[in-house]
């Protein structure tokens, strides 16, 4: 196997004769199930071809390592994410896709931990980002603008998605609910506010209006495309 080329361009290796048929796509597929079921920590080489009821030193014919293996999980799920028509409004497309990242993360949480970084190269992710330019191009005329608008996006899109699964994850741990937790953290933060040293806080906690998570993250979305429409349209 030429492990100087990334694992998208390296053929699989040819089927033989066994009682286990194994592929690239049936090791990522076990792979996407082990981590959905009982999060990243269940994902290893090893355990993947004990689900698949095959040897593990089969598996790297078709990936040399972990970290290919995540690349090509973090792929499959960028597949599931319908993209956007070319001639589809920039900010329509935007919201679409984003849309579309927060679905995934909801059904695979532990994409979010994988998202960010180095850009992921495999075909998907690559028709994903391909959707946000081509749609920021069209309507901008400016190849540089696209690409930085799209970042902007993506940036807002991945910090809000990860907040929501921490989130997720912490009212597991802990056991109480996001309303559980504020009536048990209720009469110390009641202490504080009562102080006066805190009035812009205590606006917060007893007028402002908290949405729902689906709210919350369209009200964000907002705001950013409103700033970059706004910086477009006067630049």
């Amino acid at each position: 196997m030429d492990e100087s080329k990334l694992v998208w361009d390296r053929p699989e290796p040819p089927q033989r004769p066994s009682p286990t048929p194994l592929s690239r796509d049936m090791i990522v597929q076990a792979a996407i199930r082990l981590a959905d079921a009982d999060g990243m920590e269940a994902v290893s080489l090893r355990k993947v071809a004990a689900d698949l009821n095959a040897g593990p030193m089969r598996l790297y014919g078709y990936m040399s390592t972990k970290d290919e293996l995540l690349d090509l999980m973090v792929d499959a799920v960028f597949g599931e994410i319908p993209l956007t028509d070319p001639g589809l409004p920039w900010r329509a497309s935007l919201t679409s896709l984003a849309h579309g990242i927060r679905t995934a993360v909801l059904r695979h949480e532990w994409l979010a931990d994988l998202l960010g970084g180095r850009p992921n190269l495999g075909p998907h992710t690559l028709a994903y980002v391909e959707a946000s330019l081509a749609a920021l191009y069209a309507s901008f005329g400016d190849i540089d603008t696209a690409m930085h608008v799209s970042s902007t996006v993506n940036a807002y899109v991945v910090g809000a998605v990860k907040a929501e699964i921490t989130d997720l994850h912490v009212e597991r741990i802990s056991g109480r609910t996001e309303q559980q937790w504020q009536t048990w953290a209720g009469p110390y933060l009641s202490r504080l506010i009562a102080t006066g040293e805190f009035p812009t806080l205590a606006k917060v906690v007893e007028d402002a209006t908290h949405p729902d998570a689906d709210t919350l993250f369209d009200i964000g979305l907002g705001y950013v495309l409103d700033g970059i429409a706004t910086r477009v349209n006067s630049g």
